[in-house]
């Protein structure tokens, strides 16, 4: 399973303090498209200790568009991160798999800066409403800072 060491250190920082409470629903880690995809109920579980469900049908359209090494590399949910100026958002993008999806749903180029990918409201509906549930907010007040 690729090194989930950023993604830990990254959901430590968000559940400091006061955004602890808006931020308990994060996985405690993600998973593999490759491995989702290979189990009967595909999920994570959360910090809060809930199940995090993926529908099968999302996990699918997502797999056809990347190769089988991308479906390896592509850890899910994407989180997607929110911060104080409502007009914008990040995608945290630790794989070059992320890069392409987005660019592939969006419908455009998309260039990962400090290993995020900024979007604005729009296109965010956009990516939300083609990966409901292989997508997830996380709260940060350092957002594109």
């Amino acid at each position: 399973m690729p090194n989930n060491l950023p993604y830990e250190k990254m959901l430590q920082e968000c559940l400091r303090g006061e955004l602890r409470v808006v931020n308990a629903g994060l996985p405690r880690s993600q998973k593999p498209l490759s491995t989702l995809l290979g189990e009967e109920y595909p999920h994570v579980i959360c910090s809060d200790g809930s199940t995090h469900s993926f529908k099968r049908r999302e996990l699918e359209h997502l797999a056809s568009m990347i190769n089988t090494e991308e479906q390896k590399a592509l850890l899910l949910p994407i989180l997607i991160e929110l911060g104080r100026n409502q007009a914008e958002a990040a995608i945290i993008c630790q794989a070059d798999a992320v890069q392409k999806l987005i660019s592939k749903i969006l419908n455009m180029p998309v260039t990962p800066k400090q290993g995020r990918i900024r979007i604005y409201k729009p296109q965010l509906a956009l990516l939300r409403k083609r990966l409901k549930t292989t997508t997830q907010y996380v709260f940060s007040p350092k957002i594109l800072e």
